[in-house]
């Protein structure tokens, strides 16, 4: 059984209930789904890991929160090699602001440029379409089923 981490940064915690959402169609599709912080993972240990789900919400100016940009920072200064991680990738942003979800499009390059691959397309939750969270992040956690071996 192929274990799936599920990985989140919030400041509201919006990303963490998408987080339990992703886990939940993930183990009810047969997979081991672990939900936790981006902050709680070495970045050492991430290149160890098969197969990853990142969500992370854009806070202030653009930035990260601070519980995934602390992950990021580590990421940018060990560098460590990821090319045998694959990831998918689900944002939360507001499109009223010029920076809507440049916190996952700024995570999802440094895992990139370090070598890991993507599965699936890049969710973006709009906070300003009023549509559910949840209801995106099971959606989208349903397309990636076919793409991450059993």
């Amino acid at each position: 059984m192929t274990a799936i981490h599920v990985l989140y940064g919030t400041e509201s915690g919006n990303a963490e209930m998408a987080a339990d959402d992703i886990a939940e169609v993930l183990r009810g599709q047969g997979f081991e789904a672990e939900v936790g912080e981006l902050s709680a993972v070495s970045v050492a240990a991430l290149a160890d890991l098969a197969t990853v789900v990142v969500l992370t919400s854009t806070y202030g100016e653009g930035e990260l929160p601070e519980n995934a940009a602390a992950f990021h920072t580590a990421l940018l200064e060990v560098r460590p090699d990821l090319s045998g991680l694959r990831f998918g990738a689900f944002g939360l942003g507001d499109s009223v602001y010029d920076t809507y979800n440049n916190g996952i499009d700024t995570l999802r390059a440094t895992l990139l440029e370090l070598g890991a691959r993507q599965v699936g397309d890049t969710a973006k939750h709009d906070a300003a379409s009023g549509d559910p969270v949840s209801d995106l992040a099971s959606a989208w956690a349903g397309t990636l089923l076919d793409l991450i071996p059993a």
